[in-house]
């Protein structure tokens, strides 16, 4: 197949943590610096409902007493800040469950028939029924697009590549928690190995031409 095509019978859109915790209850640095993510993930979500593309979720949904999540030996934490004295310690995290914290933005106009994956590690696949669902429908190909960029959209891609599965990542419809330079590194450097990378204009485009096939 042409890599501008893409066969809309076996393509899925995969949503990666745009939730209320990470975007509208976030500091209001974080959320002007997301805003041009969560508008072009609202492009891309208008244009696969309008094509009749699967939408999937994928969101945290820790439990508020840490009892789902591990304490594991860093040197950082997620925001790269050095742990006080050298001493791990468990921090509150932005999606809890039953909170309004895990719940999708509502930009994303979340339907029932929608796909929700509940996760509990940074891979969108991991112990959760993502692949069962894809496979199920006969996808084949998935359109990502959320954040952190290097941190839980790059570990799904590597399971995703594993998987076998096509992947086109949305440059500009997903978003580093840390750096430009970060998501950049990513996008020019590794994804490209991986899948397609391409905006969302494109992505846009490569849905509507490929309708016409």
């Amino acid at each position: 197949m042409n890599l501008n095509e893409i066969d809309l019978n076996k393509a899925g859109v995969l949503f990666f943590d745009l939730l209320n915790g990470y975007y509208h209850e976030a500091s209001e640095a974080a959320k002007r610096r997301k805003k041009p993510m969560v508008d072009n993930a609202t492009l891309l979500m208008r244009c696969a409902r309008a094509e009749g593309l699967p939408i999937f979720f994928a969101y945290g949904n820790h439990r508020p007493d840490f009892a789902t999540s591990a304490l594991t030996l860093t040197d950082t934490n997620n925001a790269l800040q050095p742990w006080p004295n050298g001493i791990v310690h468990k921090m509150r995290l932005p999606a809890i469950a039953g909170e309004s914290s895990s719940k999708v933005i509502p930009e994303l106009e979340a339907q029932p028939d929608d796909y929700y994956i509940p996760k509990y590690r940074w891979s969108a696949f991991y112990q959760t029924y993502l692949d069962l669902a894809l496979r199920s429908r006969s996808i084949d190909t998935i359109i990502i697009s959320g954040g952190s960029t290097e941190v839980g959209v790059a570990s799904t891609i590597y399971a995703a590549r594993d998987l076998d599965y096509n992947l086109i990542i949305v440059r500009d419809a997903c978003g580093s928690g840390h750096s430009d330079e970060v998501h950049n590194m990513f996008m020019d450097n590794v994804f490209p190995r991986m899948g397609r990378v391409r905006t969302t204009s494109e992505v846009l485009n490569m849905i509507q031409e490929s309708r016409k096939l």
